[in-house]
């Protein structure tokens, strides 16, 4: 009887003590939708085309469905988000068991200079490279196979972006 009380004891201490850093709402201080944001087009200076557009509009979707800041559509955001797409990488991931010379995957990367800046000082807020990755299973058609990574690449730095602002202590 005594194991058992001791037993029940632990079990209800560590209970108690595994939710003790959980924080209900938002870890940054800010009232959800208490700032906004401006997000501006991503200046690409990679080959691969379309990348600005696709990243710029996961980031917008992302800020919309998260919700702790809004997006502000006019220009008039409290802080201003530029980027800019330094590197765009494809390698190798998986070779196919007949030829190990060809790739039956690849593994995209995507290397993006964030800088947020508050408008009404000018204050620089955070200024940091942020990456995203995504793997593509070629098949029988790398084209369209790079067409329906690049989505899956956009909301993977999307959500990076927007933990580094949702989470960050800046």
């Amino acid at each position: 009887m005594r194991a058992l009380n001791f037993f029940i004891s632990c079990l209800a201490a560590v209970m108690l003590t595994s939710c003790a850093s959980y924080h209900l709402g938002s870890v940054n201080g800010l009232v959800a939708g208490e700032k906004s944001i401006t997000i501006l087009p991503f200046n690409n200076q990679t080959l691969q085309p379309r990348l600005g557009a696709v990243l710029t509009q996961s980031l917008r979707e992302r800020l919309q469905t998260d919700g702790t800041y809004r997006l502000a559509t006019r220009g008039d955001g409290d802080m201003v988000i530029t980027g800019v797409i330094k590197n765009y990488q494809r390698e190798g991931f998986g070779y196919l068991s007949t030829d190990v010379a060809t790739p039956g995957s690849y593994r995209d990367s995507v290397v993006v200079r964030v800088t947020v800046r508050d408008r009404a000082s000018g204050k620089l807020r955070l200024e940091k490279d942020v990456r995203g990755h995504a793997l593509v299973h070629i098949g029988s058609d790398l084209a369209s196979a790079e067409r329906q990574v690049l989505p899956l690449l956009a909301e993977d730095l999307a959500r990076n972006i927007i933990a580094l602002l949702t989470e960050g202590s800046w």
